[in-house]
C-alpha cells in the first residue's frame, strides 16, 4: 500500500470525523449554555442544567446501537459506504436541531424533539468512529497506530470548530443569542455536510475488506461472532477507552457549566479558554501517535495516564480559582497528556480485534464506553458537586476513571499479545 494512498485515506478520515465531532460537540456546548433556559425553563437553574445534560446523555445511550447497526454494515458491505450513511445521518439531525421550536413555542414537544434528534446524532456517531479509524488504519499496514490517529484528530478539530462558532455567536446581545444566535452553529452543519461528502466519496474502500470479499471471508453476522468469540476484548476495550471519551466531556460540558455558573467566569471568556485548550490539543496530540507507533501504544498510554493522575488535581484547582488565565493553563496541562493518549487509542483498539469483526468490535467497545462512562460523566459530576458542595468529589470521579482505564489498557495489551488473532495486513 503506497504512502500516498494511506495519507489520502487518513485525510478523508480526519475531515469526516472533524465534521461528525463538530456536530456532536455543539450539542454539548449548547447543553451547558442555552438548552436549560430554552427547553427546560420551568425548573430551577441547577435542575435545568441536569435535564439538559440528561438529553446530552441520550446521544451516548444511542451510540452502542449505532455501533451495532453500522458495525454490522461496515463488516458486511464495506467501510466506505457505511461512512457515507453515517455522515448524512449526523448532518441531517444536527441541521434540524437548528430549526427546533422552543418550550415557549410548543411546550413539552420541544424537549421531546430535542432528545429525539440527539438520539439520531448518537446513532450516527456510534457508527462513524469505528469506520473512520479502520478506513485509515487498514490502508496503512505496519504504520496503523500513526494513521489511525488521523481519525482521532477529528475530535480536537471538531472541538475547535464548535467552540469557535459558539464563541462567535456568544458576542451577540443575549436576546439575539437566545432567539437565533445559538441556532447558527447547528445550521452551518449543512454546509460542512456537503464538504464532507465530496471528500469521503473520493476515498477508496479498505484494501483489507476488499481482500476479505474476494476470499469470501466476510462474517455473515458480525455482532453474533463478536459476542461468541471476542466479548472479553469488548469488555476490556470499554474500560480502555474511558479517559479518551470522558475527558472531553469533563472539559467541554461540565467544566464549562461549572465555570460560568458557579465560578463567575463570563460565558464568552470561558469559550475563548476552551478554544485555546482545543487548539493546544490539536497541536500536541499527533505527538502521541508518533510515540505510540515508535514505543508501542499501550506502553505510551500508560505513561501518559500516570502523568494525568498527577495533573488532574492541579487542573481543577487552577480552574477553581476563577482566573481565566489559570483555567487555561490548568486545562491545557491535562489536555496534553489526555490528548496524546487518545491519539494512540484508535490503533491500539484496532489491533485487538480480528479483521472479520473489527468494525463491530471496536465500535461496540468505544460506544459502550461512551454510554456508560463518557456520557454520564457531566451528569454525575454535576450531581456530585451539587450534593457535596466541593469540586474534589468530581476530582475523585475523574481519578477513578483514569485508574480503570489504565487497568484495562494493561489487561487488553496482555490478552492481545497472547491471543492468536488475525493481524492487519498490508
Amino acid at each position: 500500500m503506497s504512502s500516498t494512498t494511506a495519507r489520502g485515506a487518513g485525510i478523508a478520515s480526519f475531515v469526516g470525523t472533524s465534521i461528525e465531532w463538530y456536530d456532536f460537540y455543539i450539542y454539548g456546548t449548547a447543553s451547558a449554555l442555552v438548552f436549560s433556559r430554552l427547553f427546560f425553563p420551568d425548573v430551577s437553574p441547577a435542575a435545568g442544567v441536569m435535564a439538559s445534560f440528561a438529553t446530552f446523555w441520550v446521544g451516548f445511550l444511542a451510540r452502542p446501537l449505532g455501533g451495532v447497526v453500522f458495525g454490522h454494515l461496515g463488516d458486511r458491505i464495506g467501510r466506505k459506504r457505511t461512512l457515507v450513511v453515517t455522515l448524512l445521518l449526523m448532518g441531517g439531525a444536527t441541521t434540524l436541531v437548528g430549526v427546533l421550536p422552543t418550550y415557549a413555542q410548543v411546550g413539552m414537544l420541544a424537549p421531546v424533539l430535542l432528545a429525539t434528534l440527539r438520539l439520531v446524532q448518537g446513532i450516527a456517531v456510534g457508527g462513524e468512529w469505528g469506520g473512520a479509524v479502520l478506513i485509515a488504519a487498514e490502508h496503512a499496514g505496519p504504520k496503523r497506530i500513526f494513521y489511525a490517529a488521523f481519525a482521532q484528530q477529528g475530535s480536537p478539530a471538531g472541538s475547535i470548530l464548535a467552540t469557535g462558532m459558539f464563541a462567535l455567536v456568544s458576542t451577540l446581545p443575549e436576546d439575539a443569542f437566545l432567539s437565533y444566535g445559538w441556532r447558527i452553529p447547528f445550521l452551518c452543519s449543512a454546509v460542512l455536510l456537503v464538504v464532507g461528502l465530496v471528500i469521503r466519496l473520493r476515498v477508496e474502500e479498505s484494501p483489507e475488506f476488499t481482500r476479505m470479499q474476494e476470499r469470501r471471508e466476510v462474517a455473515k453476522l458480525p455482532v453474533a461472532e463478536v459476542f461468541r468469540t471476542a466479548w472479553p476484548l469488548v469488555l476490556l476495550g470499554i474500560g480502555a477507552s474511558g479517559v479518551g471519551i470522558a475527558s472531553a466531556y469533563f472539559t467541554n460540558t461540565f467544566i464549562l457549566s461549572w465555570a460560568t455558573t458557579d465560578l463567575g467566569i463570563a460565558q464568552s471568556t470561558m469559550l475563548d479558554v476552551l478554544l485555546i485548550v482545543a487548539i493546544t490539543q490539536f497541536v500536541t496530540q499527533p505527538l502521541g501517535a508518533v510515540l505510540g507507533q515508535r514505543y508501542g501504544a499501550a506502553r505510551f498510554m500508560l505513561i501518559a495516564f500516570t502523568a494525568l493522575i498527577v495533573c488532574t488535581p492541579i487542573t481543577f484547582a487552577m480552574v477553581g480559582t476563577g482566573s481565566p488565565v489559570l483555567a487555561t493553563l490548568g486545562l491545557a496541562l491535562s489536555i496534553v497528556f489526555g490528548g496524546m493518549s487518545y491519539a494512540a487509542l484508535a490503533g491500539f483498539l484496532a489491533e485487538a480485534f480480528p479483521a472479520r469483526v473489527r468494525y463491530t468490535g471496536i465500535s461496540l467497545a468505544y460506544q459502550l464506553c461512551g454510554a456508560l462512562i463518557g456520557g454520564t460523566a457531566p451528569m454525575i459530576a454535576q450531581a456530585l458537586l451539587t450534593s457535596t458542595g466541593t469540586i474534589w468529589s468530581v476530582v475523585a470521579q475523574y481519578l477513578v476513571i483514569i485508574l480503570l482505564t489504565m487497568a484495562c489498557v494493561a489487561a487488553l495489551q496482555r490478552r492481545s499479545a497472547a491471543a492468536a488473532r488475525e493481524p492487519l495486513e498490508v
